[in-house]
């Protein structure tokens, strides 16, 4: 697939016959269309234009407490991402690249972390803005300075106490982060913490600057995930809560068939939708675990069969449009089909059962 990127500072943009895109590096805001700006692409031919990288799968969790509902069921005992292995799966991903994600519990858990971020930027042929979620645990003035100075976000996933999230979120936006978030995990017996959170960002000064709270759906998987998934009369309720009172929230690729289902009666749902982007994994994301296999996305690496990105030859060929691959994308669109909210489909997971 041939294809023309151009980018300078602000701005990096893809052109070709079928895909195109517009990124802005600085705010992450990102547009994309087809042949025409009225088309939207099925898929991206030349690669992931996101990718969600596993680095460490180290975590203690809070107070050295691992998280019972932890989908990856992590612990103090992981691996590691080495250096020289991510730099070859981030050239073999391709030009078409505008976001990493990183994967990671703690912030010490990987030594190269900060080189591995630093090679995002400044690799010489292609400059990928790095992303991260943390758990606020270990965060130090010091590594609060490294995250601002390396990272377009950084979210701050929230647990119990509530003080380490929003020290950390202070930490953060005082150094100049505008782009910090909370990730909020929604599950029946989460609701009444997720209303608190909201009503926290407006009366905690801690959280005067915080860009948004993401909600992200439950997925009941891991050893110690015994949560159970939130109703959609309740979710409905989350959201009209954020409406109407206006707090800064979105919500991620998962929770979209239930976000939007929520605002259907809503007279600005045409708008809405435009925001709102479903699940696209293998259409234009891609997850690479910490040993350099990519599956279609990070709740999968224990259901499919992980794809070498390290040692392919050919990732394009060998991977992205490897028959696997090719498969769940398949299977991922003709989704659409089953999910209709106000006449249209909506794109929703094919493998959990979260709606």
């Amino acid at each position: 697939m041939e294809y023309k990127i151009g980018e300078n500072e602000d701005l990096k943009i893809l052109r070709s016959e079928t895909v195109n895109y517009n990124f802005n590096k600085k705010t992450g805001y990102m547009e994309t269309y087809g042949k025409t700006k009225d088309e939207d692409p099925t898929f991206s031919p030349m690669g992931p234009f996101i990718a969600d990288i596993e680095i460490s799968t180290i975590c203690h969790g809070i107070n050295n407490r691992p998280c019972t509902f932890c989908y990856k069921s992590n612990t103090g005992v992981g691996e590691n991402m080495s250096l020289d292995t991510f730099k070859k799966v981030f050239d073999k991903l391709g030009r078409s690249l505008t976001q990493v994600a990183f994967g990671i519990g703690d912030l010490s858990g990987n030594k190269e972390l900060w080189d591995i971020m630093s090679y995002c930027r400044n690799n010489g042929k292609n400059y990928v803005v790095p992303n991260l979620t943390i758990n606020g645990w270990d965060l130090d003035g010091e590594l609060a300075d490294k995250l601002v100075s390396l990272c377009g976000a950084v979210a701050v996933s929230k647990y119990e106490p509530k003080d380490i999230c929003y020290d950390a979120v202070k930490k953060l936006t005082d150094r100049g982060l505008t782009q910090c978030n909370i990730h909020m995990l929604v599950a029946d017996s989460t609701f009444d913490s997720c209303i608190e959170l909201m009503k926290d960002t407006k009366t905690d000064p801690r959280l005067e600057k915080l860009n948004a709270i993401v909600f992200l759906a439950l997925k009941q998987k891991g050893k110690r995930n015994n949560l159970h998934p939130l109703g959609s009369e309740k979710y409905k309720d989350l959201v009209d809560f954020a409406f109407e009172n206006e707090v800064s929230v979105g919500f991620d690729s998962c929770s979209a068939p239930m976000f939007l289902n929520a605002v259907k009666d809503r007279d600005n749902y045409k708008e809405l939708e435009q925001m709102s982007e479903p699940c696209e994994s293998t259409l234009f994301s891609s997850f690479v675990n910490v040993k350099g296999l990519m599956y279609p996305c990070s709740f999968l690496d224990d259901q499919t069969t992980g794809l070498d990105v390290v040692n392919c030859s050919d990732f394009l060929k060998d991977v992205w449009f490897n028959e696997n691959i090719a498969e769940f994308r398949k299977n991922l669109i003709n989704t659409e089909k089953n999910c209709i909210i106000n006449g249209r489909g909506c794109r929703k997971c094919p493998k959990f059962d979260i709606y």
